[in-house]
């Protein structure tokens, strides 16, 4: 990280013999509130856009701008938090993103147009940024080596409940009340936790003037940006049969070429692409990529296809993927006893634990009853519970505290980029098998047909009738979206199961760089 500052203008950063229990308890709690509320906001306006929609008097695809641009500033500034911890310190960085977090979200309940919701979005997903990388951060070096499996188990669930609670709960509150409350539940949470944090974390003293490399930072921005346009995009648009999609991938590829090349022949680049010569730094990118590739897809993908093709209830599709933040937890808590072995065993174990649930989603129907499905989603969130705790201990056992703060800030964008990418791509293969499935099997609804000729091969269908061909067609594009959707669980599988190997080539040193 790039600075002008001496060594002896900075106070050394607390290390964990400096607090006392009571007060890594206390940094503990309010770190972990902060970082539930952020990852609410993650999914929970994928409930609410058919009411902002309706409020906002807009279109489709314009609504979906309070998601993409959220997730787009998300990721954008994600990579300067190491920066803003070096320029203002961790604690000031923290507590005041915290803040900006907590009003941005009462702005966003607040809009009366669709162009302010988006910018108190983008505001929110900005300005929130760092608060998750640096939680993590804190937490490390606040907990000494034989506690940091139990605390990492505990913001591991914050993490991942909390795009849980968000559109559990949101949806709940946006049916009885609208979609404002949504936002409105986490202002008083959020204060709660800017004044915790405010009277519990230890002052340190910044670097002071800290030189930004902006030609690193801006070359970032643009690469992260026009991926992540690409992703949110590119289904709607066509891919690359579209001239904006195709503008935005050779930015972005033009960027990073430059972000690279830059960053290895400047002499303080704005993130130290030396870190990637340190092993299990770097195969911990790759697995924490793979993981965001799985965390959230099951969350994505079911809700439509129970809703829309098996017609389950919201209530029952809410219990469903309520089973998943109960298996996270029993997963966070079994890494802990899992953590006495080699972390490469808990990994694993949870990868495998994902090829497992993906192999059964495989074989479901549209007659899937909610006992396996709520069973699925338990093995499911087992298996996150039980990767993250490992996957981040392992990743960062042999970087320094100096870089905590720029490491896992990639660490935490590389898991974010991992969902947008993999969410979009089984999105688009869904859509592809669909249609091609669907022209497939409407080819044999004629009377030419022998096999159609038999009685009980029709049953009750008609297809003699404009009525009959009509609910004919609709149970034709059920059962082609359900074999679309079984390819989805087949990348989902398949990539767990890749994971796997890569484990294997961790080192199990525990000394920093």
């Amino acid at each position: 990280m790039a600075s002008s500052a001496t060594a002896d203008d900075a106070l050394p950063i607390p290390t964990a013999d400096t607090y006392s229990v009571g007060r890594r308890i206390l940094i503990l709690v309010m770190v972990v509130l902060g970082s539930t509320l952020y990852a609410t906001t993650l999914l929970i306006a994928s409930t609410l856009l058919p009411q902002m929609q309706g409020t906002m008097s807009a279109t489709q695809d314009e609504i979906a701008w309070t998601m993409t641009f959220n997730i787009l500033a998300t990721a954008v500034m994600t990579p300067m938090t190491g920066w803003l911890a070096a320029r203002f310190g961790r604690r000031e960085t923290m507590i005041w993103s915290v803040f900006c977090f907590t009003m941005t979200t009462l702005m966003c309940g607040l809009s009366d147009s669709l162009e302010t919701l988006v910018m108190w979005r983008v505001l929110q997903g900005a300005l929130g940024a760092p608060v998750i990388p640096l939680s993590q951060t804190i937490l490390l070096d606040t907990f000494p080596k034989r506690q940091q499996g139990l605390v990492t188990s505990i913001f591991g669930m914050a993490v991942v409940i909390g795009p849980v609670i968000g559109p559990t709960v949101g949806g709940m509150l946006s049916e009885l009340y609208n979609w404002r409350w949504a936002f409105y539940m986490i202002v008083p949470v959020g204060f709660v936790s800017f004044i915790g944090l405010r009277l519990t974390l230890p002052a340190d003293k910044p670097l002071g003037r800290t030189n930004l490399d902006w030609t690193g930072f801006l070359s970032l921005s643009i690469a992260i940006a026009g991926v992540q346009l690409v992703l949110s995009r590119g289904q709607r648009l066509d891919w690359f049969e579209s001239g904006e999609i195709l503008i935005e991938a050779f930015v972005a590829a033009i960027a990073f070429w430059i972000f690279v090349s830059h960053s290895l022949t400047a002499e303080k680049p704005f993130l130290n692409l030396r870190l990637l010569l340190n092993r299990n730094y770097a195969l911990g990118l790759v697995l924490v990529l793979i993981y965001g590739m799985l965390n959230f897809t099951p969350m994505v993908l079911l809700p439509p296809l129970l809703q829309q093709h098996a017609g389950f209830p919201d209530a029952l599709i809410g219990e469903i993927i309520a089973a998943r933040g109960v298996g996270a937890t029993l997963g966070f808590f079994s890494a802990i006893f899992l953590g006495r072995l080699d972390p490469r065993v808990g990994m694993i174990v949870g990868f495998l634990l994902q090829a497992i649930s993906g192999a059964w989603l495989m074989s479901v129907d549209l007659n899937v009853d909610t006992t396996t499905l709520m069973l699925n989603s338990l093995c499911q969130g087992i298996a996150i519970g039980v990767i993250w705790v490992p996957l981040t201990l392992v990743t960062f056992s042999t970087i320094s505290s100096a870089n905590l703060a720029e490491g896992t800030a990639v660490y935490h964008l590389l898991r974010n980029i991992g969902s947008s990418f993999f969410i979009s791509i089984c999105v688009a293969e869904i859509v592809r098998a669909t249609g091609a499935n669907y022209a497939y099997m409407t080819e044999w609804i004629t009377h030419y047909s022998r096999p159609l000729a038999l009685p009980w091969v029709m049953g009750g269908w008609d297809a003699d009738s404009v009525g009959g061909l009509a609910r004919l067609s609709k149970e034709i594009n059920r059962q082609a979206a359900m074999l679309g959707y079984i390819n989805a669980f087949g990348f989902y599988t398949l990539s767990s199961a890749l994971a796997i190997p890569l484990i294997l080539l961790f080192s199990h040193s525990r000394h920093a760089r």
